[in-house]
């Protein structure tokens, strides 16, 4: 009797352990399958695009707004007018602040905004400084597109009201000063040249897009760009040189000159930014030349073409848009120089 109640005790504990554990198995199954799901859920396919028909007034926001939004986010609304003919006005809510650019570059967090009709990207923009200003689109469709990475999420975020608006309505207000892609490209030249750095110079260019137009600029692609090169520098071994190196430094040798780039390239299509550039030039006296030259002239006896990165700035025809670009531009350098006599005196 004691012998079959043990029995059926060891029956009973290997039947509940089997349930327990299948149970347990089940539960670490279901949550290891969930937490997948969240991970690959965290982002959303930016390929994925919300329609939004437009046929009156409204807004779109971030999640949360106007509280802090979420992170790993990508979110895209395409605004669709529901007659063909009319356009979509997008205004900014003052409540405006997305995580701060890096370098004047919007890279982890922002709101873009692009035109279907051409895939023409008006704008991007983040940090909290500046309200970005009204975009209309040129067509019935507008596309805005928000990212926020894993970090640092900030607030408000960012609110745009939409309006409808008839063609006669969308049509820009004529400036009284010139937009930069208007200008005659010589005094467009003259206006960039002033600029101290690049940056400054795609702000005047392009003012409400200009961080998107640098980030362009910067990409790596698959051109060769920016041949560098080095100057090699004479140092004084002997004192008893001294002052014949000193001779040298003002006789015929390559020295920096500085050149305009439009004149030297003989390019009036384009304008460039620097616009002029240091090169080696053949400079200085030939005071040294023989006593029977005439005329003695200081020429280059070793000439190399040599690449500088600059940046190219073209008018378009048919886009009101400015074409930027990242460029090499091919100089001549003269290497070595030597005074060479023109002619001969009497006598």
């Amino acid at each position: 009797m004691i012998l079959l109640l043990l029995l059926l005790r060891v029956l009973t504990c290997t039947l509940d352990f089997q349930l327990h554990g299948v149970q347990a198995e089940s539960n670490l199954s279901s949550k290891f399958h969930l937490g997948s799901a969240k991970e690959q859920n965290g982002v959303q396919d930016h390929q994925h695009e919300k329609i939004v028909s437009v046929s009156f007034n409204g807004s779109i926001h971030s999640p949360r707004f106007p509280h802090s939004y979420p992170r790993s986010t990508v979110l895209v609304w395409r605004l669709v007018a529901v007659e063909e003919h009319l356009r979509i006005q997008l205004t900014f809510d003052d409540k405006f602040g997305l995580e701060d650019p890096e370098g004047d570059i919007c890279k982890y967090d922002f709101v873009e905004i692009e035109d279907p009709s051409d895939g023409t990207k008006l704008g991007r923009w983040c940090g909290s400084k500046v309200v970005p200003s009204k975009q209309i689109s040129k067509g019935n469709q507008i596309r805005i597109r928000f990212v926020s990475d894993e970090y640092f999420p900030s607030e408000p975020g960012f609110c745009i009201h939409y309006t409808l608006l008839t063609p006669q309505q969308a049509e820009p207000v004529v400036p009284s000063v010139l937009p930069p892609s208007a200008l005659p490209l010589d005094l467009l030249s003259e206006t960039v040249a002033q600029f101290g750095t690049v940056e400054e110079v795609m702000r005047y260019l392009e003012p409400d897009r200009w961080q998107l137009d640098l980030e362009e600029l910067y990409r790596p692609s698959w051109q060769l760009l920016g041949k560098s090169y080095i100057h090699g520098r004479k140092s004084r071994v002997l004192d008893l040189s001294i002052m014949r190196d000193e001779v040298r430094l003002y006789s015929c040798t390559p020295r920096n000159f500085s050149v305009s780039l439009r004149e030297e390239l003989k390019r009036t299509d384009a304008i460039f930014w620097p616009s002029c550039l240091l090169v080696k030039r053949c400079g200085g006296n030939c005071a040294c030349c023989s006593l029977s030259c005439s005329e003695c002239q200081c020429s280059p006896t070793k000439v190399t073409k040599k690449y500088h990165e600059v940046l190219q700035v073209k008018q378009r025809t048919g886009y009101r848009m400015l074409q930027k670009s990242l460029t090499d531009v091919p100089l001549e350098h003269h290497e070595e120089c030597a005074c060479q006599c023109k002619g001969k005196t009497e006598g």
